[in-house]
């Protein structure tokens, strides 16, 4: 069996980045920092905080995640591995995409309440993300078909069926999935890492992807814990579970 070891380690680093994340932080120590910068005489890291001698400024520590370097036993396992992950970058950005246009969509239709206004604004919305979308669609391949439709569950908790189904109409959802089973696809697909190897395969994916930037992160709309599930994958054979999707 090929080990392949999955893990984390967490340390505080200065960044400019994702500075949202620390703003709550920000405001409950904001009156406290502003007070004691005034009393430290010298340069003093305070509860993840640098404060400046002589002054009150403060710049956050933000936490960044440092994943454990990748190890494969053979040059096999490397090769199917990185090949997933090209197909992973190439389906991730076109789900982060939808995710966004489906909020756009529905803060949008908040604000109509005509049935008929909702309606025609949802067809001009679908005709618009069917123009942006569907050229490069179909220069996508069956593997990143696959992983197009379980990153659209992982972005907007939906699965694509039920996106179909929900601004299109269930029978239009029927034909769409009957169609996507002609190339061994299924809209139903929903995805799961806590339990699916495959799946874990492309969480681990974004999460190394997001750590070194090459993708951007986008929240994802389902409960996901990688770094609670990671060790359950810590043995597993990368080149046994992409072949079993063909199965």
């Amino acid at each position: 069996m090929k080990s392949f070891n999955f893990g984390t380690t967490f340390v505080a680093f200065p960044t400019k980045k994702n500075m949202t994340r620390i703003f709550s932080i920000i405001l409950i120590f904001t009156g406290s920092f502003l007070m004691t910068a005034q009393e430290v005489k010298k340069d003093t890291i305070i509860d993840d905080m640098i404060v400046i001698r002589g002054d009150s400024v403060t710049i956050p520590l933000d936490e960044v995640i440092l994943l454990n370097k990748l190890h494969f036993k053979s040059s096999k396992e490397k090769r199917y591995y990185y090949w997933y992950w090209k197909k992973v970058h190439n389906a991730y950005p076109y789900a982060k995409l939808a995710a966004e246009r489906l909020l756009q969509l529905n803060a949008q239709l908040a604000q109509i309440r005509s049935k008929r206004k909702r309606k025609r604004h949802t067809k001009k919305m679908q005709k618009y993300m069917e123009n942006e979308f569907t050229d490069e669609l179909k220069k996508m391949t069956r593997t990143e078909g696959r992983i197009l439709i379980k990153l659209l569950h992982r972005q907007t908790g939906l699965t694509a069926f039920d996106l179909v189904k929900e601004y299109r109409s269930g029978w239009k959802a029927f034909w769409y999935n009957t169609t996507a089973n002609m190339f061994k696809l299924s809209l139903k697909n929903e995805y799961h890492p806590e339990s699916n190897p495959l799946d874990f395969l492309i969480e681990d994916i974004l999460q190394r992807s997001f750590s070194n930037g090459s993708l951007e992160e986008q929240k994802a709309r389902l409960p996901i814990d990688y770094f609670e599930i990671a060790p359950k994958y810590k043995n597993m054979d990368v080149v046994e579970v992409i072949n079993a999707r063909k199965k």
